[in-house]
């Protein structure tokens, strides 16, 4: 099975015109938000847009849970897909899912600002974020067992310039309830309670002396994790520091879906333990 990535911001317009993406690349199904999609028919999976947080929609989004992404990928294997359409808000949103789904890498990848003028894109912001509209590229008839959310009216009302690119398309209009939420932040000292929760239960590790968290510019690159520890005296201690780095790596990735691009784990000091 051949995948096609289809990439751009969050809200700029990709579920809008993902059925003309996946008409002009020769795509026989759709990957978008924790759904499979082919023609109008959703095979598995449960949309990102009915969860009722953010980070839960994320995290639904790159299939996370171990359930989800099974029942996708044994969908995918019974469905004779030859070409997916993977859409994905950056390159490395893309490697996950592929990751978690078991699938090849895009053999092609197709960037929202080479398909949509920057009037579009404007409009499709607008729409995302002053009127809380999602799109997902099904009917809202067939959409609806699968979520309970507000539907809006159809998106050729918004886009009115633009036209269904292949017969029989349709296309649904959503308002999740996160997207009355605002903007979410995750603070620094939550992701170092979670580092505190992990020295705590990790076996080897005295505690966690200091936590230092730097977040990039750009914050699809990911965050920067600095620890130092104490360990008792005699355990192996390459092998708990790079336990740790896993855990930790794992556990904020997975409870705050933030990318965590390096975990560095320094021994400050031993300590005897006492029986």
């Amino acid at each position: 099975m051949e995948v096609v990535a289809f990439v751009g911001p969050s809200g700029t317009g990709k579920s809008h015109h993902a059925i003309g993406v996946a008409f002009d690349n020769k795509c026989d199904a759709i990957i978008d938000d924790g759904l499979l999609i082919k023609g109008t028919k959703i095979l598995a999976g449960t949309s990102a847009k009915n969860e009722q947080n953010r980070i839960q929609a994320v995290k639904r989004a790159i299939f996370t849970e171990d359930e989800h992404a099974r029942a996708v990928r044994d969908a995918l294997e019974s469905s004779n897909i030859n070409r997916l359409l993977i859409i994905a808000t950056s390159d490395n949103m893309i490697k996950k899912i592929v990751g978690r789904l078991h699938l090849a890498p895009p053999v092609k990848t197709v960037y929202i600002n080479q398909i949509a003028s920057k009037a579009e894109i404007k409009k499709a912001r607008y729409s995302r974020l002053q009127e809380g509209k999602h799109i997902v590229p099904v009917p809202t008839v067939e959409l609806k067992p699968h979520f309970t959310g507000y539907f809006a009216d159809l998106p050729y009302n918004i886009f009115s310039s633009q036209r269904r690119q292949e017969k029989d398309a349709d296309r649904s209009i959503v308002r999740p309830s996160f997207s009355f939420y605002g903007k979410l932040l995750i603070a620094d000292n939550a992701i170092e309670d979670i580092i505190h929760i992990i020295g705590g239960k990790l076996e080897g590790v005295e505690r966690v002396t200091n936590i230092k968290v730097r977040r990039r510019s750009d914050s699809s690159k990911g965050i920067v994790i600095r620890v130092e520890v104490v360990l008792y005296y005699g355990v192996k201690l390459f092998a708990v520091t790079r336990q740790m780095q896993a855990k930790i790596k794992e556990k904020i990735e997975y409870m705050t879906a933030m990318q965590v691009k390096n975990v560095d784990v320094s021994i400050r000091s031993l300590a005897i333990k006492h029986k």
